[in-house]
């Protein structure tokens, strides 16, 4: 088997030059994104610069408490990101948030890496991180999606919900379509690329592991057991993200309170 060929960091700059093309098109239609554009891709050099050295360190040490800390950093920053994304109050979205990620994650990881791929330990380094980093980073979208979604949608039509609550339904029967209403609008997306990913692209993870040197066949089949991870493990965030922050949305009279939203 080949032997992964590996870019050194002259051939790096010189990839650079594609960035030209996106840069020539902000600037010549006056868009203002060239400054935004090259920040971006300078900080997300340097992030994923140092997260390649530092997870060298982390593999090699494959403690299970190092890894697990790390997990819990990457879910305490993709909860900030979801709420921040979508237009909440930190404190009082922030313990929901990153209670239901970590659920999912626990819940996803722990079929996946255990039963799945049959791990010894699941807590292996070179499975546990990048595939629950995957799994937040696949999921974020969805999850600041639904929740814009329901939390907007009943401020919206706040007499609709009323109305629901006063012809004698209870609270989680007259939420049921606002519930719907952000299911659908995170999913129907995540649906449709599902359906033909094999068909369009050779997904990110998948490219890597051929890159890598696996066999194509393996990589298909780990491609389609992330592929239905991601989507199941987003499916149980949003869910349990609603459940759990309805506890503070709501006050006593089952009335949404205005001042969850950011002004």
């Amino acid at each position: 088997m080949e032997k992964v060929i590996d870019i050194n960091y002259f051939e790096l700059f010189t990839g650079y030059a594609l960035m030209l093309i996106p840069v020539f098109v902000f600037w010549y239609y006056k868009t203002g994104l060239v400054k935004d554009t090259i920040t971006a891709t300078v900080r997300m050099t340097i992030q994923l610069l140092l997260v390649g050295l530092y997870l060298e360190y982390i593999f090699k040490l494959n403690s299970i408490i190092v890894n697990t800390a790390w997990v819990l950093l990457m879910s305490i920053i993709a909860s900030y990101t979801v709420i921040t994304r979508s237009n909440l109050k930190l404190g009082m979205f922030f313990l929901p948030v990153v209670f239901s990620g970590i659920i999912s994650i626990a819940v996803t990881d722990a079929y996946f890496l255990g039963v799945v791929v049959k791990l010894k330990n699941v807590f292996d380094a070179r499975y546990f991180i990048p595939v629950t980093g995957m799994l937040l980073g696949n999921t974020i979208k969805n999850v600041v999606i639904a929740l814009n979604a329901f939390y907007k949608r009943i401020y919206e039509e706040s007499n609709y919900y009323r109305r629901y609550l006063a012809n004698g339904a209870s609270k989680k029967e007259a939420l049921h379509p606002f519930m719907r209403h952000a299911l659908r609008s995170a999913f129907n997306p995540m649906i449709a690329t599902t359906a033909i990913m094999g068909l369009i692209s050779l997904p990110g993870m998948m490219t890597g592991q051929i890159l890598g040197g696996s066999n194509p066949n393996v990589a298909v089949k780990y491609q389609i057991m992330l592929l239905i991870t991601i989507f199941s493990s987003a499916v149980l965030n949003i869910v349990l993200t609603i459940f759990f922050s309805n506890k503070f949305a709501f006050d006593a009279y089952d009335n949404l309170k205005k001042e969850i939203f950011r002004k």
